[in-house]
């Protein structure tokens, strides 16, 4: 069974950063796809950052020049590296892999930016 755990989240004053990772377990396989997502209290769920296997990372707008996605190099774990955080970037935020065709969500960690 297929398990994607994300870890990292808290409590972050504006302007400060935090670090999430997201890993996988249960399979033999590596991720080919990996990706986060991020929903906030009444909002839908939106694109933060993804990057595939040999491919560029990519961005959604509201976090370009703040964050960054990286990962190891077996595709098995992902981070999010989140700087000049905004109290608009308050939301859970969701891992997703993509592993043989078939997509695994996390059960997302709360990221709240607040002073």
């Amino acid at each position: 069974q297929v398990q994607v755990v994300e870890s990292g989240g808290g409590l972050v004053q504006p302007g400060g950063s935090l670090r999430l990772s997201c890993s996988i377990s249960g399979s033999i396989y590596s991720a080919t796809a990996m990706s986060w997502h991020r929903q906030a209290p009444g909002k839908e769920r939106e694109f933060v950052a993804g990057m595939a296997s040999g491919g560029m990372p990519n961005y959604g707008d509201s976090v370009k020049g703040r964050f960054a996605i990286s990962r190891d190099h077996a595709m098995k774990t992902t981070y999010l590296q989140m700087q000049s955080l905004k109290p608009e970037d308050t939301a859970v935020y969701y891992c997703k892999v993509r592993i043989r065709g078939t997509e695994f969500w996390g059960q997302g960690t709360q990221v709240t930016v607040s002073s």
